[in-house]
């Protein structure tokens, strides 16, 4: 079994800062703490509305890491053209939507097929290698390696969405209330399809070839869960540390995440 990878996430840092529009809390002292408490990567998210990342913070980031920083964007040409100049260790294609909190599914590969295509040219023009951030569907494992990706980075939101309906009183807003109100059995049910397909796609993939990683919605309660995964090699994680952050502080809050995705 390969060793996992933590990538975190350090995006809500920078949601915090932009609140009040002042550099405080400042991201590269972030970067520096997770980089000397147990990340393997630093993982960042250059949106299209620069809602938290700022040009200037990636750039920043890129230069003064002392780990691989991977560096997730659409398929925008003009995001595209910042990456490319940015040079990140990997650039992670992913979906967005202004109006959406975050991200809500994975890329559709089939829609999208030229777009991506071009985009993932573009980018292995710069030398820069691609990974894509997909549902756990064999189809969607088939076409990313035909499209020429390095890695797919598997979708973990429906797992963590049904999850937490069935074990935290803090279920996340977006679930419907017929959702809330389906028996524990038939949630359970639901958790363990979800399991079964990202197993299912993980082990696909990696038969093609492809580097596995996993992200969206894992946190301190449900992360086990992927240990179990043997052809996951890499898990981002963001959200969850940055709030566990607010009680532990950040050095604490990446150590123990790193303590439970320790192989």
């Amino acid at each position: 079994m390969d060793k996992m990878r933590l990538g975190v996430n350090i995006d809500h840092v920078a949601v915090l800062r932009e609140a009040r529009k002042v550099n405080d809390p400042d991201i590269i002292h972030a970067l520096h703490v997770a980089c000397m408490n147990g990340a393997d990567q630093i993982t960042i998210h250059l949106r299209e509305d620069r809602r938290h990342i700022q040009d200037a913070d990636a750039k920043k980031i890129i230069q003064g890491s002392s780990l691989p920083v991977n560096l997730e964007c659409s398929i925008n040409k003009e995001i595209l053209d910042i990456v490319c100049d940015l040079r990140p260790h990997r650039a992670t294609l992913v979906p967005e939507k202004r109006e959406e909190v975050t991200t809500e599914g994975g890329l559709d590969l089939i829609t999208h097929e030229e777009s991506i295509a071009f985009a993932i040219e573009q980018l292995h023009d710069s030398l820069i290698p691609v990974s894509l951030f997909v549902d756990p569907t064999l189809e969607a494992m088939e076409k990313a390696k035909e499209l020429g990706a390095e890695m797919v980075e598997l979708h973990t939101g429906s797992f963590a969405n049904i999850f937490a309906m069935i074990y935290s009183s803090l279920c996340y807003c977006h679930h419907s209330i017929k959702e809330l109100e389906l028996p524990r059995s038939t949630l359970e049910s639901k958790l363990e399809k979800s399991l079964e397909d990202l197993k299912t796609a993980a082990a696909h993939a990696h038969s093609l070839g492809l580097e596995v990683a996993a992200g969206h919605g894992l946190n301190y309660h449900n992360v086990s869960y992927m240990m179990e995964i043997s052809e996951i090699v890499e898990l981002n994680i963001g959200q969850s540390i940055i709030a566990r952050s607010v009680f532990s502080g950040l050095a604490e809050a990446v150590r123990e995440m790193k303590r439970l995705t320790s192989r």
